[in-house]
């Protein structure tokens, strides 16, 4: 007979590692609560909830279609009503969102062979979108996109802001919100807009938690080796679901990275999922400064080895006063 009980001392068991090392899924790390399926004393499954992600989804391989599923995912929704979460949200492997979607969660967004994003109650996704169909209402149909960090600022991303403005009559710049970077995200939405301000068919906004977040993949979810692949498969699955439709977007553009492999496969990723979405991938050069590449990571050592004269060349006027005032550079 099967059961329900909280998993004790998650970071040292051992079935528990070995369960989820079974889905090529590592500890989710910070979780709120957690539920194991055991039968007897053997854990048969494992559910962990972070705020309103069901996370670390598991079900011993030798024992599915034996309706367990339900039972444990049953028990993670009562868990979070019990905490006052309605609506909730899971990635989880391609082969446990049929049982999922029986249970009555929706499907948002398939990244296969990686992963499935579903959810349960509301308000949802789709409500979630809400906002950007009315930022986009009055704009111009067939609208491109950019998606960016700038951590900070550079000549760069303000050169792929150009081309776009050039060839489109509207531009969204997507300014990645989650602050898991060297600089906060109010400075750097804020060096995004100073940097485009005269660019009039540009508009800077607010990602949200729908754009390249631990939300739209979880680093504990797949092997290191797969993560950017799958990253970016996701990232594909989820613009082309959620938010091309709402700002009316038919173009995406992105920047080459010739030293990072991670961020090739992720455009590879990108490349191969959006257009038969009816969203063209445009990819463009990284621009140098005299002999350097031009990107933010090179304006990061700068700062860091005190070389003010090449930072000074690779960010414009907008970042190079921030710059000045931040860290006092003459």
């Amino acid at each position: 007979m099967s059961y329900l009980q909280k998993i004790r001392n998650p970071d040292h068991n051992l079935s528990l590692s070995a369960l989820l090392a079974a889905f090529d899924l590592t500890l989710p790390q910070d979780a709120d609560d957690n539920l194991g399926l055991y039968e007897g004393d053997e854990l048969i499954g494992c559910g962990f909830l972070k705020g309103n992600m069901i996370q670390g989804l598991a079900i011993d391989g030798q024992r599915q279609g034996e309706g367990l599923s339900a039972a444990l995912v049953t028990g993670l929704i009562n868990l979070a009503a019990r905490r006052g979460i309605y609506y909730l949200r899971v990635i989880t492997k391609p082969s446990m969102a049929p049982l999922l979607a029986g249970l009555g969660l929706k499907v948002v967004a398939d990244a296969a062979p990686y992963a499935v994003f579903l959810e349960f109650g509301g308000p949802d996704a789709a409500a979630g979108m809400e906002k950007l169909r009315i930022l986009a209402a009055d704009k111009p149909e067939g609208a491109a996109c950019l998606v960016m960090n700038c951590n900070p600022f550079t000549k760069g991303h303000r050169w792929l802001m150009e081309q776009a403005s050039r060839e489109n009559p509207w531009v969204w710049v997507l300014a990645v919100e989650e602050d898991r970077s060297a600089f906060p995200f109010k400075d750097r939405l804020r060096l995004m807009e100073e940097g485009a301000a005269d660019l009039k068919n540009v508009r800077v906004i607010p990602g949200g938690e729908y754009v390249i977040s631990s939300l739209t993949f979880p680093a504990y979810f797949t092997r290191d080796a797969d993560l950017a692949a799958a990253q970016g498969a996701m990232d594909a699955a989820i613009f082309a679901a959620l938010i091309a439709p709402a700002l009316r977007i038919r173009r995406r553009y992105v920047g080459t990275e010739p030293f990072s492999p991670s961020t090739g496969l992720y455009n590879r990723a990108l490349r191969e999922r959006l257009p038969p979405q009816g969203i063209e991938l445009i990819e463009l050069p990284r621009i140098k400064a005299g002999d350097r590449e031009i990107s933010a990571s090179a304006v990061r050592e700068g700062i860091q080895n005190g070389d003010w004269d090449l930072v000074r060349r690779l960010v414009p006027d907008t970042t190079w006063v921030y710059l000045r005032r931040k860290f006092g550079a003459e």
